[in-house]
C-alpha cells in the first residue's frame, strides 16, 4: 500500500486504509458480541466490545498492512472455560467471518440501491469507492480467515464437521506446524506468487453472488 502514496494517491490510499481498518473492527467486534452470547464477558471486561476501532487495531499490524501489505488487527481475549455450550467455539470462530459477510451484503446493497435511485451522496468517485472496497475487503477477510491453518478462524471450524479421530489429527498437526505454514504462504505471497490474488478473485465471485441491486 505504501506504494500509493509515492504515486501521490493519498486518498485512495487513505479509503483503501480505513475500508481495512474499519474491516478488521468489525470482524473482532463480531468474536466479542458472539462470545458474550455464549456468556464469556472476557471481551466486553477489557474494552473489546465496541466498534471504536482504536480498541482493535494492533500498531505493528497496521504498520505491516501499510508497508507489506498484509498485517493484523489485535484478538479479540476470549475464555472458552466460560462458554455455555461446547459449540460456542465453533460460533464465536464463525462470528467474525460472518460479520464480514454481513457488513460487505449491506454495503454493495446499500452502494447499488444509491445507483439505482441516484442519491447526491454517490456523485463524488470517493464515496463510490468507498462503498466498493468497503465490501470488498470485508469478503477478502472473510476468506482469508476461514482458511484451516495456523490461527486463522477456520481452524476453530474445521474440527466440528470432521469424525472425531481426523479432528484430533487435525488438531495436533496445526498446532505443531499451522504457524509455519501460514507464514510459509504470506512469504511466497510477498516474493511474488499470486496467492492472495486467489483469495481476492475468489472473494469477488462471492461477493457477485449477494448483489441484489
Amino acid at each position: 500500500m505504501i506504494q500509493l502514496l509515492f504515486q501521490g494517491q493519498i486518498v485512495l490510499f487513505t479509503l483503501i486504509l480505513f475500508s481495512l481498518i474499519l474491516s478488521l473492527t468489525f470482524h473482532e467486534y463480531g468474536h466479542g458480541i458472539m462470545a458474550k452470547y455464549f456468556g464469556d464477558l472476557t471481551a466486553e471486561k477489557q474494552g473489546r466490545l465496541t466498534l471504536n476501532p482504536i480498541a482493535h487495531i494492533d500498531p505493528m499490524g497496521l504498520l505491516m498492512v501499510i508497508f507489506i501489505g498484509f498485517g493484523f488487527a489485535k484478538p479479540v481475549p476470549t475464555d472458552p472455560r466460560n462458554y455455555s455450550s461446547r459449540w460456542g467455539v465453533l460460533f464465536v470462530a464463525a462470528a467474525g467471518p460472518f460479520m464480514n459477510l454481513l457488513v460487505a451484503f449491506i454495503t454493495i446493497n446499500l452502494y447499488g440501491l444509491g445507483l439505482m435511485l441516484d442519491w447526491s451522496l454517490f456523485d463524488g468517485q470517493a464515496a463510490n469507492n468507498f462503498f466498493i472496497f468497503l465490501a470488498s475487503i470485508n469478503m477478502l477477510l472473510m476468506v482469508f480467515n476461514l482458511i484451516p491453518i495456523g490461527p486463522l478462524d477456520g481452524h476453530y471450524i474445521l474440527p466440528y464437521f470432521l469424525p472425531t479421530k481426523f479432528a484430533r489429527f487435525y488438531l495436533y498437526y496445526n498446532q505443531r506446524y499451522g504457524n509455519w505454514f501460514l507464514l510459509s504462504i504470506v512469504a511466497l505471497a510477498l516474493m511474488g506468487v499470486p496467492i492472495f490474488n486467489y483469495v481476492w478473485e475468489f472473494g469477488q465471485w462471492l461477493l457477485s453472488l449477494i448483489i441484489l441491486f
